[in-house]
Protein backbone atom coordinates (compact mmCIF):
# COMPACT_ATOMS: atom_id res chain seq x y z
CA UNK A 1 0.00 0.00 0.00
CA UNK A 2 0.78 3.85 -0.55
CA UNK A 3 1.36 5.59 2.16
CA UNK A 4 -0.20 9.24 2.46
CA UNK A 5 -0.72 11.76 4.73
CA UNK A 6 -3.09 14.93 4.30
CA UNK A 7 -2.04 18.05 6.00
CA UNK A 8 -4.77 21.14 5.75
CA UNK A 9 -6.35 22.97 8.31
CA UNK A 10 -9.59 23.69 6.18
CA UNK A 11 -11.80 19.98 7.02
CA UNK A 12 -13.48 20.71 3.82
CA UNK A 13 -10.03 20.60 2.18
CA UNK A 14 -9.32 17.78 3.62
CA UNK A 15 -12.54 15.87 2.92
CA UNK A 16 -12.26 16.68 -0.82
CA UNK A 17 -8.78 15.40 -1.03
CA UNK A 18 -10.18 12.41 0.85
CA UNK A 19 -12.90 12.07 -1.27
CA UNK A 20 -10.84 12.45 -4.54
CA UNK A 21 -8.51 9.48 -3.01
CA UNK A 22 -10.71 6.98 -2.81
CA UNK A 23 -10.96 6.29 -5.92
CA UNK A 24 -6.92 5.02 -5.99
CA UNK A 25 -6.95 1.11 -4.10
CA UNK A 26 -3.30 1.32 -3.81
CA UNK A 27 -3.39 4.66 -1.71
CA UNK A 28 -3.80 4.82 1.76
CA UNK A 29 -4.64 7.71 3.84
CA UNK A 30 -2.97 7.19 7.35
CA UNK A 31 -3.51 10.27 9.02
CA UNK A 32 -5.12 13.45 8.69
CA UNK A 33 -3.35 16.79 10.33
CA UNK A 34 -4.87 20.04 11.29
CA UNK A 35 -1.01 21.80 10.98
CA UNK A 36 2.22 21.70 10.69
CA UNK A 37 3.32 20.21 14.00
CA UNK A 38 1.03 17.88 13.46
CA UNK A 39 1.93 17.11 10.42
CA UNK A 40 5.78 17.34 11.43
CA UNK A 41 5.25 14.37 13.97
CA UNK A 42 3.05 11.91 11.60
CA UNK A 43 5.76 12.15 8.95
CA UNK A 44 8.16 11.01 11.34
CA UNK A 45 5.90 8.52 12.74
CA UNK A 46 4.36 6.72 9.68
CA UNK A 47 7.14 8.14 6.92
CA UNK A 48 4.34 8.45 4.09
CA UNK A 49 5.14 7.93 0.50
CA UNK A 50 3.28 11.28 -0.24
CA UNK A 51 1.54 13.79 1.71
CA UNK A 52 -0.75 16.49 -0.07
CA UNK A 53 0.45 19.78 2.01
CA UNK A 54 -1.26 23.26 2.39
CA UNK A 55 0.98 26.23 2.48
CA UNK A 56 -1.06 28.76 4.85
CA UNK A 57 -1.40 26.92 8.12
CA UNK A 58 -1.62 28.12 12.03
CA UNK A 59 1.11 27.95 14.27
CA UNK A 60 4.24 26.88 11.36
CA UNK A 61 3.29 26.97 7.39
CA UNK A 62 3.89 24.20 5.35
CA UNK A 63 7.14 25.37 3.88
CA UNK A 64 8.25 25.74 7.67
CA UNK A 65 7.35 22.46 8.46
CA UNK A 66 9.13 20.71 5.55
CA UNK A 67 12.35 22.64 6.49
CA UNK A 68 12.20 20.23 9.71
CA UNK A 69 11.33 16.92 8.05
CA UNK A 70 14.69 15.04 7.67
CA UNK A 71 13.74 12.70 4.61
CA UNK A 72 11.23 14.43 2.86
CA UNK A 73 8.54 12.52 1.00
CA UNK A 74 6.78 13.37 -2.34
CA UNK A 75 5.00 16.72 -2.02
CA UNK A 76 1.62 17.47 -4.04
CA UNK A 77 0.57 21.28 -2.93
CA UNK A 78 -3.19 21.88 -2.34
CA UNK A 79 -3.40 25.65 -0.95
CA UNK A 80 -4.85 28.89 -2.32
CA UNK A 81 -1.27 30.48 -1.76
CA UNK A 82 -0.45 32.10 -5.51
CA UNK A 83 2.61 33.82 -5.06
CA UNK A 84 6.01 34.03 -7.40
CA UNK A 85 7.21 30.68 -6.48
CA UNK A 86 3.94 28.59 -8.26
CA UNK A 87 6.21 28.39 -11.33
CA UNK A 88 9.01 26.81 -9.56
CA UNK A 89 7.01 24.62 -7.38
CA UNK A 90 5.17 23.09 -10.91
CA UNK A 91 8.39 22.58 -11.72
CA UNK A 92 10.27 20.93 -8.41
CA UNK A 93 7.52 19.49 -6.40
CA UNK A 94 5.48 16.88 -7.43
CA UNK A 95 2.58 19.46 -8.27
CA UNK A 96 0.82 22.62 -7.24
CA UNK A 97 -2.88 22.88 -6.89
CA UNK A 98 -4.32 25.53 -7.34
CA UNK A 99 -7.58 25.82 -4.59
CA UNK A 100 -10.41 24.78 -5.90
CA UNK A 101 -9.45 22.18 -7.81
CA UNK A 102 -11.12 19.59 -10.13
CA UNK A 103 -10.92 15.59 -9.53
CA UNK A 104 -9.59 15.79 -13.31
CA UNK A 105 -6.70 17.95 -12.38
CA UNK A 106 -5.88 16.36 -8.91
CA UNK A 107 -5.89 12.91 -10.53
CA UNK A 108 -3.42 14.91 -13.44
CA UNK A 109 -1.47 15.35 -10.35
CA UNK A 110 -1.73 12.15 -8.69
CA UNK A 111 -0.82 10.11 -11.91
CA UNK A 112 2.67 12.15 -12.84
CA UNK A 113 3.76 11.29 -9.04
CA UNK A 114 2.89 7.61 -9.78
CA UNK A 115 4.68 7.42 -12.84
CA UNK A 116 7.42 9.28 -11.34
CA UNK A 117 7.36 6.31 -8.96
CA UNK A 118 7.52 3.49 -11.25
CA UNK A 119 10.28 4.96 -13.10
CA UNK A 120 11.82 5.44 -9.32
CA UNK A 121 12.89 8.66 -10.00
CA UNK A 122 13.16 11.08 -7.13
CA UNK A 123 11.05 14.01 -6.54
CA UNK A 124 13.26 17.00 -5.85
CA UNK A 125 11.93 19.57 -3.21
CA UNK A 126 15.40 21.25 -2.33
CA UNK A 127 14.74 24.14 -5.62
CA UNK A 128 11.60 24.38 -4.08
CA UNK A 129 12.11 25.00 -0.39
CA UNK A 130 14.84 27.80 -1.31
CA UNK A 131 12.68 29.92 -3.81
CA UNK A 132 9.36 29.04 -1.66
CA UNK A 133 11.00 30.35 1.44
CA UNK A 134 11.88 33.41 0.42
CA UNK A 135 8.40 34.33 -0.25
CA UNK A 136 6.88 36.74 2.51
CA UNK A 137 5.09 33.99 4.66
CA UNK A 138 8.55 33.70 5.63
CA UNK A 139 10.61 36.35 5.71
CA UNK A 140 9.10 37.52 9.16
CA UNK A 141 10.78 34.09 11.10
CA UNK A 142 13.08 31.58 11.08
CA UNK A 143 12.54 28.03 12.45
CA UNK A 144 15.07 26.13 13.37
CA UNK A 145 15.10 22.59 14.97
CA UNK A 146 16.76 21.97 18.56
CA UNK A 147 16.88 18.99 20.46
CA UNK A 148 14.24 17.63 18.18
CA UNK A 149 11.87 20.71 19.42
CA UNK A 150 10.99 23.49 16.89
CA UNK A 151 11.81 26.75 17.96
CA UNK A 152 10.54 29.73 16.09
CA UNK A 153 12.54 32.76 15.73
CA UNK A 154 10.82 36.78 15.16
CA UNK A 155 13.18 38.26 12.88
CA UNK A 156 12.83 41.68 15.08
CA UNK A 157 14.33 39.60 18.16
CA UNK A 158 17.54 38.78 15.47
CA UNK A 159 20.37 40.89 16.85
CA UNK A 160 23.12 39.74 14.20
CA UNK A 161 23.62 36.33 12.04
CA UNK A 162 27.39 35.24 11.49
CA UNK A 163 28.41 32.42 8.86
CA UNK A 164 29.36 29.31 10.49
CA UNK A 165 31.15 26.60 8.24
CA UNK A 166 27.61 24.77 6.80
CA UNK A 167 25.51 27.29 8.92
CA UNK A 168 24.40 30.06 9.86
CA UNK A 169 24.44 30.99 13.48
CA UNK A 170 21.97 33.30 14.32
CA UNK A 171 22.36 35.45 17.83
CA UNK A 172 19.30 36.82 19.83
CA UNK A 173 18.78 37.18 23.64
CA UNK A 174 18.29 33.63 24.45
CA UNK A 175 21.52 32.97 22.98
CA UNK A 176 22.76 31.57 19.21
CA UNK A 177 21.25 29.18 17.33
CA UNK A 178 22.32 26.96 13.89
CA UNK A 179 20.31 27.51 10.62
CA UNK A 180 21.24 24.82 7.51
CA UNK A 181 21.03 27.77 5.54
CA UNK A 182 23.53 30.57 3.50
CA UNK A 183 24.55 33.92 4.08
CA UNK A 184 23.44 34.65 0.70
CA UNK A 185 19.57 32.89 1.17
CA UNK A 186 19.18 35.18 4.49
CA UNK A 187 20.51 38.10 2.68
CA UNK A 188 17.85 37.37 -0.27
CA UNK A 189 15.26 36.84 2.29
CA UNK A 190 15.40 39.31 5.09
CA UNK A 191 14.41 42.73 4.70
CA UNK A 192 17.25 44.60 3.48
CA UNK A 193 16.04 47.84 5.50
CA UNK A 194 16.23 46.07 8.91
CA UNK A 195 19.24 44.26 7.91
CA UNK A 196 22.48 44.86 6.44
CA UNK A 197 25.08 42.78 4.74
CA UNK A 198 28.00 44.64 6.75
CA UNK A 199 30.37 41.88 6.18
CA UNK A 200 31.24 38.48 4.31
CA UNK A 201 30.40 36.48 7.74
CA UNK A 202 27.70 39.01 9.31
CA UNK A 203 24.12 40.01 8.29
CA UNK A 204 23.30 42.58 10.97
CA UNK A 205 19.83 44.06 12.47
CA UNK A 206 20.33 47.60 11.90
CA UNK A 207 18.00 48.01 15.22
CA UNK A 208 20.41 46.60 17.23
CA UNK A 209 23.17 49.05 16.63
CA UNK A 210 24.13 51.75 19.03
CA UNK A 211 27.10 53.37 17.49
CA UNK A 212 29.50 52.69 14.92
CA UNK A 213 33.54 52.87 15.90
CA UNK A 214 36.54 53.06 13.20
CA UNK A 215 38.93 50.03 13.43
CA UNK A 216 41.72 49.07 11.92
CA UNK A 217 42.52 50.37 8.31
CA UNK A 218 39.09 51.66 6.10
CA UNK A 219 37.29 48.87 8.57
CA UNK A 220 34.65 49.55 11.46
CA UNK A 221 33.44 47.97 14.28
CA UNK A 222 29.34 48.42 15.55
CA UNK A 223 28.19 48.27 18.80
CA UNK A 224 25.37 46.68 19.56
CA UNK A 225 23.22 47.42 22.46
CA UNK A 226 23.93 43.98 24.17
CA UNK A 227 27.57 45.17 24.28
CA UNK A 228 28.89 42.78 21.35
CA UNK A 229 31.26 44.36 18.38
CA UNK A 230 30.41 43.71 14.92
CA UNK A 231 33.47 43.90 12.26
CA UNK A 232 31.63 46.16 9.25
CA UNK A 233 33.84 45.64 6.36
CA UNK A 234 35.18 48.35 3.63
CA UNK A 235 31.92 47.16 1.46
CA UNK A 236 29.29 46.81 4.10
CA UNK A 237 29.83 50.18 5.86
CA UNK A 238 27.80 51.95 2.80
CA UNK A 239 25.51 49.56 3.09
CA UNK A 240 25.30 49.67 6.79
CA UNK A 241 24.95 53.68 6.75
CA UNK A 242 22.39 53.43 3.91
CA UNK A 243 20.10 50.79 6.00
CA UNK A 244 20.77 53.29 9.13
CA UNK A 245 19.63 56.48 6.86
CA UNK A 246 22.78 58.03 7.12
Amino acid sequence: MIKAVIIDDEPLAREIVKEYLSTYTQIGILQECNDGFEGLKAIQQHQPDIIFLDVQMPKINGFEMLELVEELPAVIFTTAFEEHAIRAFEVNATDYLLKPFSKERFDKAVQKWLDKRQETVPVETAALLETAAASPLQSNRVVVKINGKIKIIPIQDIHYLEAADDYVKIVTAEGPFLKNKTMGFFEKTLDMQQFARVHRSYILNVNQVTRIEPYEKENHLAILKNGAKVPVSKTGYPKLKSALGL
